[in-house]
């Protein structure tokens, strides 16, 4: 699977990103140098997924104070761009986590904009590594709840291009598959954008896991036919009850899986946790493009034909058997204090 370095790093004046939209085919990387073409990147999704976001809002702090013009108004101009990059995409709360990590290392240094810019780009590099860590910490946890030849569906992608360098729902088979275990994994295409059918079959196959990828609407016949041991998945936001907003698709799967008595798992870093957010009801949910589900190509959906294209669903704590954290594996009742 990628390195976390080719996935997403800080240099000097830019944030070098490897290109989500270009993948599998092409493996190319984007070079942001500044805020807006950060803000652009997030916003097309080359770099996708909630704890990657929350790495790029930490590095995109880093990056407009490296690129902010000092002088009178210094501070305000470097906050300015970091509210903007944090508002990019509503739904995933490590957007503003990862924006307000890198703040919160310039605190006491504002009359100083060198040492805002070193303690940022410090900030925002330590940030990446203690993500990735949690992520193997994640996957460690959750692989105790499977046993050898687990056959595990996910949707989307939730690994290390995802994360930043490991994985929270990939991160979970790959812990599988490094002690031996032989996961099998079944890979829904994930439509509009096919982030299942090119990215999580790109990583698995990377790493030589045993996989099949299929249509979104042939998950139903796999659990009517008994061929899902446990569903994991990653999640964008976790409200305080433990209502889970991931990728749209996923609530339908939860549903699969509780009407066939299969075990289904949200795997995600506490900095996905939002104890502000009382409960799914209030998680704002990303409207996306109609080109993304109507095409460039002319009949592909009927030009008079409204499109609704919803990023995420909420899948309600009620069906989720175990929130997989850094730090263990979670049961119902789901209680997140502020």
């Amino acid at each position: 699977m990628p390195a976390p370095e080719t996935i997403i790093r800080l240099e000097p004046g830019a944030v070098v990103l490897l290109d989500q939209t270009l993948l599998p085919a092409q493996a190319v990387e984007r070079r942001c140098g500044d805020v807006e073409t950060l803000i652009a990147a997030i916003r097309a999704l080359a770099v996708r997924g909630a704890p990657l976001l929350g790495v790029a809002g930490a590095m995109g702090v880093a990056l407009a104070a490296a690129r902010a013009e000092e002088g009178d108004g210094w501070r305000a101009r470097v906050e300015a761009d970091a509210a903007r990059i944090a508002a990019a995409r509503p739904t995933a709360v490590n957007l503003a986590v990862g924006v307000a990590a890198g703040l919160a290392a310039a605190d006491g240094r504002w009359d100083d904009p060198s040492a805002v810019r070193d303690a940022t780009a410090e900030r925002a590099r330590a940030f990446h590594a203690e993500e990735v860590e949690r992520c193997r910490l994640i996957g460690a946890h959750g692989a105790a709840l499977f046993g050898p030849g687990a056959r595990i569906c996910t949707i989307c992608n939730a690994g290390a291009l995802a994360t930043g360098g490991y994985g929270t729902a990939l991160g979970v088979v790959r812990r599988l598959h490094e002690d031996g275990a032989a996961p099998f994994v079944w890979v829904p295409e994930t439509r509009p954008l096919l982030q299942g059918a090119r990215l999580t079959a790109y990583e698995l196959g990377q790493a030589g896991v045993d996989h099949r990828v299929l249509p979104d609407g042939a998950l139903a016949g796999l659990f009517r036919e008994g061929l899902v041991d446990g569903v994991v998945v990653g999640a964008d936001r976790i409200a305080a009850n433990g209502d889970t907003a991931n990728k749209v698709g996923t609530y339908g799967l939860a549903v699969l899986a509780h009407h066939h008595g299969v075990p289904f798992h949200v795997a995600a870093p506490r900095t996905t946790i939002d104890p502000g957010m009382p409960d799914g009801a209030a998680i704002p949910i990303e409207e996306r493009p109609r080109e993304e589900v109507a095409g460039p190509a002319p009949g592909t959906v009927p030009a008079t034909s409204p499109v609704r294209n919803p990023a995420f669903d909420v899948t309600p704590a009620a069906l989720i058997d175990a929130i997989i954290v850094e730090d263990g594996v979670l049961r119902a009742p789901f209680a997140f204090g502020a």
